[in-house]
């Protein structure tokens, strides 16, 4: 399951780049691979006994106990913008491909034993296992990946997007799908289907255990068949759940699950309040604690379990080497407020992050200043080589500062710094339209004030964003913060109901079809996108397009460097800051192997219980 996929929802893999050429099996000419990478070839070969960052003895047994914010609704993985799915759903259904956490955007055989696709990468067809099962004990079929992917399509907007270029799955084989694609050479296409979380066609089609006929269009909270290593097993409604391994899961000899799934029950926990869930790991009720908070990190790690040594803490880089990220707080542009870039830039130079990083966060924090932060991919100085032959390609479409002047974030930290800034964006928002009256800011043809709301999920957010109003009045903007629960700021998220937001992406090192769905055109007007900002630009359009269909990896990085500083000449976001390290804290309940994969923690898929180990 993965930290990334039950916590942070990192983003989903995507690339541009060679796929793999490594052969499963050969036949009629056919190329079968078991693995897909996309940076290269799959590091393991088709007869891999296990992922090298296991440890294949790791015993089964044990309770895991983990905590979720807000609630949940639904054990309906399919659905996109209704209902609240349970956290923990991956555990129950198996994908047709499984990422390894050890390589760069590369996956091996789950449910399909391989994969094959022509040269122009015109399709992909993927052979199933013939032991593949669900847990009521049918086999999964193909019928059961065109069902899926139906129905994904036709009720999940947000996956209809990302599949947006996959027009068709049929059954092509007894135990072979096929995905049509309506381009070709869009060498990301195979790896982003095999990421299809399965679900029984059979089980959704039938009736419950009081004849009821079963309504895949709408949430449920029937426990629900699954093919993955574990069932859901019991639950209170919106607040706990438990789920348990299954003995007789059909694929637990496979060389991509072994030592992997060790605990033999895993439950959730939902708070509503972050302070809340954190009192509840302290105390020893949830076992696993990810810190987002800075000032907690500092001083509330006093207990007498952490004193004692019976609560651990480390931060840990890995998760971080193959991921960009940009936080920050997002201008709705939809909003008329907004759509001068004047107006966004002088938003940008009113966030002191010197003084909030130093009085709030303990100088923990560095300021982003790029897209893909952190990575290769992050666009720097000026452009050079064959990112200024893209950039010029689009000369009249694009900021002319792209080509003059590398992005910097305004400095500020001491009373001169943040009053030189705030002068310039007063003068920014009068070249704008916006004037000065008496302490207010106002539209200088209507007289209408410059107000906003800024949407937060947290209180935890509080801190950062409030001291950010109070400077923004100092130049009469009128800034207002709510907060509000996570099941109702998930639906206006959605539905681009703000006027400001606090959002986070995080790019893999092969951004891909996903950037479609970050600032494409089309996904400014699609409900449920990632388009916060509502970015409607023909060159980013332009851009991304070339990003997908890059040749190689040269110009991958080139094109996404120049995409990066076109977004941030822009300036469609106030960028924040991060920690390219995730702290975590856990109880000494576990054992882990002594080296934890390259791009994650292997938490809790590849850990397991220290005293069952004993």
């Amino acid at each position: 399951m993965g930290l990334a996929r039950w916590k942070m929802g990192f983003a989903a893999v995507a690339a541009v780049a060679v796929l793999s050429t490594s052969v499963a099996a050969q036949d009629a000419g056919t190329r079968w691979r078991h693995g897909i990478a996309l940076m290269g070839e799959p590091k393991l070969p088709a007869d891999f006994p296990n992922f090298p960052y296991v440890n294949p003895q790791a015993p089964k047994a044990g309770t895991l106990n983990l905590s979720s914010d807000g609630t949940y609704d639904s054990f309906n993985p399919v659905l996109g913008l209704r209902g609240q799915p349970a956290t923990g759903l991956p555990m129950v259904f198996d994908t047709l491909m499984k990422p390894s956490e050890d390589e760069v955007s590369t996956s091996y055989g789950l449910l399909a034993e391989s994969v094959s696709y022509p040269e122009d990468v015109a399709s992909a067809t993927f052979r199933l296992r013939a032991e593949a099962k669900w847990s009521d004990g049918q086999p999964v079929t193909p019928e059961d990946v065109v069902f899926t992917f139906e129905k994904i399509k036709e009720l999940n907007p947000v996956q209809a997007g990302y599949y947006n270029h996959v027009t068709a799955a049929e059954k092509t084989g007894d135990r072979e799908v096929t995905f049509r694609f309506d381009e070709k050479n869009n060498r990301e296409l195979p790896s982003i289907v095999g990421q299809l979380m399965i679900v029984p066609k059979h089980w959704w089609e039938g009736a419950n255990a009081q004849g009821v006929k079963r309504d895949i269009t709408k949430t449920t909270l029937e426990p629900v068949v699954g093919s993955g290593p574990y069932k859901l097993a019991a639950f209170q409604a919106g607040s706990t759940i438990r789920y348990e391994l299954r003995d007789d899961y059909w694929g637990k000899a496979l060389p991509v699950n072994v030592g992997i799934n060790n605990f033999r029950t895993v439950n959730y926990t939902y708070f509503a309040d972050r302070d809340v869930e954190f009192e509840a790991f302290r105390g020893g009720t949830v076992d696993f604690w990810q810190e987002n908070q800075a000032t907690r990190w500092a001083t509330r790690y006093d207990f007498p379990a952490f004193k004692e040594g019976r609560v651990k803490r480390e931060e840990l880089p890995n998760p971080f080497r193959a991921t960009g990220i940009m936080q920050a707080l997002v201008p709705n542009m939809r909003r008329d407020m907004f759509k001068d870039e004047r107006v966004r830039e002088a938003l940008n130079l009113a966030f002191d992050f010197e003084e909030i990083n130093r009085t709030v966060m303990y100088g923990q924090y560095v300021r982003l200043n790029s897209f893909f932060f952190g990575t290769e991919l992050a666009s720097s100085g000026l452009p050079q080589g064959r990112e200024l032959e893209i950039l010029n390609e689009m000369k009249d479409k694009v900021p002319a500062d792209v080509f003059t002047a590398p992005y910097e974030n305004p400095v500020a930290g001491d009373a001169q710094k943040a009053r030189d800034n705030l002068r310039k964006a007063v003068g920014l928002l009068k070249d704008a339209g916006w004037e000065l009256k008496g302490n207010r800011l106002v539209n200088a043809k209507t007289g209408a004030p410059f107000s906003f709301e800024i949407l937060l999920s947290s209180p935890q957010l509080e801190r950062i964003v409030l001291p950010y109003t109070q400077t923004l009045k100092r130049i009469g903007i009128d800034a207002r913060v709510r907060t509000v629960d996570p099941a109702q700021y998930t639906n206006r998220a959605r539905s681009f109901d703000y006027d400001m937001t606090w959002s986070i992406w995080a790019q893999t090192l092969n951004p891909g079809n996903e950037q479609l769905f970050y600032w494409g055109s089309k996904s400014a007007a699609m409900e449920g996108s990632r388009n916060y900002a509502g970015i409607a630009d023909p060159a980013i359009d332009s851009l991304i397009n070339k990003i997908i269909f890059a040749k190689d990896r040269p110009e991958l990085i080139a094109t996404t460097h120049a995409l990066d500083r076109v977004l941030l000449a822009h300036h469609y976001v106030v960028p924040l800051y991060y920690m390219m390290a995730m702290r975590i804290a856990y109880w000494d309940k576990f054992d882990r192997p002594a080296n934890l994969p390259e791009y994650g923690i292997g938490f809790p898929d590849i850990w397991w219980s220290k005293t069952a180990s004993k």
